[in-house]
C-alpha cells in the first residue's frame, strides 16, 4: 500500500494505492459525500482484487483530503475526478472508474470523456430517500461503457427493483443499506455481505480482460 498526491484543478487529491504483482486492469473507486475510503465495500476491494489481476486505486476526493464535512456541487467533484485520471492511465493499462453513492455519479457523468474501460457503481443513488420522482437514471444509463452496480436490497436511495432496465448490471446485496450494513435479523451475516460484493466484482473484472 503506498500513498500519492495529486494535485487537481479543485485541489490536492490523494490516491491509496494496492497494486496487483501482475495487473492487467486498474480500479479507480471514490467515497460517497458523507465518508471516505474506509467505507466497508471499497476496503473490501482493495483486499481482494489485487490477488486477481486489478491494482485498486482508492480516491479521496480534493473536499475530503482538506478536511471539509461537506461534498461540493457535482461539477466540482467532476473536475477532481478528472485531475486525477492521467496518472491512473499511466500505467497504460485499461481503468475502471468507479466509487460508492457520489463517487458512483461522478464515474458515471466522466466514463466516456476520460475513456474509462467500464464502470463500478456501489450504491448508486438513484434518488434521494424519499423523493424517487427526483430520478438520477440517466447518470447511469448514460454512461457509455460496461457499468456493473451493486446494490443493497435495502437502500433508502433506490432499491434494485427501482431500477430502469438498462445497459448495465446489477448485483443485490441482500438486506444491505447504503452502507451496505444488514441488520441482525438478516439471514446473512455483515461478512457474508461483504462476499457478496467482491465476488460480483470479481467475476465482472474477469470477463473485461
Amino acid at each position: 500500500m503506498t500513498f500519492e498526491f495529486i494535485g487537481t484543478d479543485a485541489g490536492d487529491a490523494r490516491i491509496t494505492w494496492h497494486k496487483a504483482r501482475k495487473a492487467r486492469l486498474v480500479m479507480a473507486v471514490s467515497h460517497g459525500a458523507g465518508g471516505g475510503i474506509e467505507a466497508r465495500d471499497l476496503q473490501a476491494l482493495a483486499r481482494v482484487l489485487p490477488g486477481h489481476g486489478v491494482t485498486v486505486a482508492l480516491v479521496e476526493q480534493p473536499w475530503r483530503v482538506a478536511g471539509k464535512k461537506l461534498a461540493p456541487a457535482p461539477k466540482r467533484l467532476d473536475v477532481g475526478w478528472r485531475g486525477i485520471w492521467p496518472r491512473l492511465a499511466a500505467a497504460g493499462l485499461p481503468v475502471i472508474s468507479g466509487g460508492r453513492s457520489a463517487g458512483a455519479r461522478v464515474a458515471c457523468r466522466t466514463a466516456v470523456e476520460l475513456g474509462a474501460a467500464a464502470v463500478l457503481a456501489l450504491s448508486f443513488p438513484l434518488h434521494p430517500p424519499g423523493r424517487p420522482e427526483k430520478s438520477r437514471a440517466d447518470e447511469l444509463l448514460g454512461s457509455g461503457v460496461p457499468t456493473l452496480v451493486v446494490q443493497g436490497g435495502n437502500d433508502p436511495f433506490g432499491k434494485p427493483e427501482e431500477f430502469p432496465d438498462g445497459a448495465f448490471e446489477l448485483v443485490e446485496v441482500p438486506y444491505g443499506d447504503h452502507g451496505f450494513a444488514v441488520p441482525k435479523r438478516a439471514e446473512i451475516t455483515a461478512e457474508e455481505a461483504v462476499t457478496v460484493i467482491t465476488d460480483a466484482v470479481v467475476k465482472w473484472t474477469g470477463s473485461l480482460g
